[in-house]
């Protein structure tokens, strides 16, 4: 194809389009970061976390007469509680064992957590209304953008760089830091390590889960939504440094707009862009961009 008779408006899209995947992949991708980051645990289950936010989001307004406003807080707080419930139970006591086990034992809990859902509902997606006061579209000049769209990249930018100025800029920020450099010592100042660990486990799930919320009025929901965007997230994260807050979302909303820009000049390579720019990145930074040499 040939880029210079392709109409601005056109790449202009694209690049918006782009930067709404960017947006989940940011979000996505910060939870991971921060577990990883404390818990130094792969959390395989993200994915299945971010349909239970989903699914959350769905029960509450289909049974209990919740709506998307109340659900933005209580489905990230409630997958976030049953987040802690499993690294207090069953995370905890592999924290002294190789990594390997973490990722083996999150992963088998994602397939149990779709399993149990894909029996319950099947593989076919449940449409979930987009609110009224976020219906219809809005001008940029060179598209039309529906307002929801928009909506969804102003949160995940907000909630992506909140937790970067916690974590960077306050004092708990320096106690999760310090967290991962010498629980031990951290300690023995009188901080209650493995609370904290628990409670970040659970606000990096909470994170899985609101992004399930906001894609819930975009995409389907489904048993499937979270495994089909994983892999991809897992890309990003290693793209951005395994642990790097910064890398995370600035990597996130980056790779959403190279996606977006791959799908005008070259639309057959847009599913595998990300994942040609991990080889590349690990080839020359095993590490990642944002992520520190040992």
């Amino acid at each position: 194809m040939d880029l210079f008779n392709i109409p601005l408006p056109a790449i202009l899209s694209q690049l918006v389009v782009g930067l709404i995947n960017g947006s989940f992949y940011a979000l996505l991708s910060l939870g991971l970061a921060i577990i990883f980051g404390l818990l130094n645990i792969i959390n395989f289950a993200h994915g299945a976390q971010y349909m239970l936010g989903a699914f959350a989001a769905w029960f509450g307004l289909q049974y209990l007469g919740i709506n998307y406003w109340v659900a933005l807080l209580v489905a990230p707080l409630a997958v976030g509680a049953f987040g802690m419930l499993l690294e207090r139970t069953m995370l905890s006591r592999l924290y002294r064992e190789d990594h390997l086990y973490g990722l083996l034992l999150t992963f088998g809990l994602a397939l149990i957590i779709e399993g149990l859902f894909v029996q319950g509902f099947g593989v076919s997606g449940n449409p979930y209304a987009t609110p009224e006061a976020l219906r219809g579209p809005v001008n940029l000049g060179f598209m039309m953008l529906p307002k929801y769209r928009l909506w969804v990249i102003v949160v995940s930018v907000v909630v992506c760089i909140a937790c970067w100025l916690v974590i960077e800029r306050t004092k708990l920020g320096a106690y999760l830091r310090a967290g991962t450099e010498n629980p031990r010592l951290l300690q023995a100042f009188g901080v209650n390590v493995p609370l904290m660990i628990t409670l970040t486990y659970g606000f990096g799930v909470a994170l899985a889960a609101l992004a399930g919320v906001l894609a819930a009025p975009i995409f389907q929901v489904s048993p499937k939504m979270g495994s089909d965007l994983i892999i991809v997230v897992f890309a990003v994260v290693v793209i951005g440094g395994m642990g790097s807050i910064l890398g995370s979302i600035v990597t996130g909303l980056g790779l959403g707009v190279i996606e977006g820009a791959t799908k005008v000049v070259w639309p057959e390579a847009s599913n595998t862009v990300i994942f040609v720019i991990m080889a590349i990145v690990l080839l020359v930074r095993p590490a990642g961009l944002f992520g520190k040499e040992k």
